[in-house]
């Protein structure tokens, strides 16, 4: 058997020489450092992110927490503007009520009052006409003695009742 050179020795000895080159510059050392640090950096970051996540989920639940007590309060508050509400509304119905009532009493007073005054109106007018009859009537009637007589009666009627 002989040993020929051919192009497959030759590409041999090529690829024995590269692998001898590699090795001697310590070329797999390089790239399993590189590879670690890689993955350190990545086992990093993935420890960051897990760090980072947790401190947003714990931001969550405090902001959703704020958020509830938040609503809690909104609710008291409008409960106490509701009932605020009502007591308002019932104040002012019972103002009303009490206005309405006075001014019914008052309107009710000044009728009477009225009612009151037509009466003595009436009564007046009345007592004139019936003076103005009786009068009309003693005229007619009456000579100038019993006019006499009746005038002294009334002035002595006047004159008790003025003392």
């Amino acid at each position: 058997m002989e040993f020929a050179l051919d192009a497959t020795f030759f590409a041999f000895v090529g690829l024995v020489l590269f692998l001898a080159l590699i090795v001697y510059l310590k070329v797999p050392g390089m790239m399993a450092t590189s590879l670690d640090d890689r993955a350190d950096q990545i086992r990093n970051e993935l420890s960051e992110a897990k760090r980072l996540r947790e401190e947003a989920q714990h931001l969550l639940a405090e902001y959703q927490r704020k958020r509830k007590e938040a609503e809690a309060e909104a609710a008291h508050i409008l409960a106490a503007a509701e009932r605020e509400a009502e007591m308002f509304t019932a104040e002012a119905k019972k103002k009303t009520e009490e206005f309405v009532a006075n001014r019914t009493a008052v309107s009710e007073a000044k009728i009477k009052q009225a009612e009151a005054d037509a009466m003595k109106a009436v009564r007046a007018a009345a007592v004139d006409l019936a003076i103005a009859a009786a009068e009309t009537v003693l005229v007619k009637k009456a000579d100038a003695k019993v006019q006499s007589e009746l005038f002294g009666n009334a002035l002595g009627q006047v004159k008790t009742r003025l003392n």
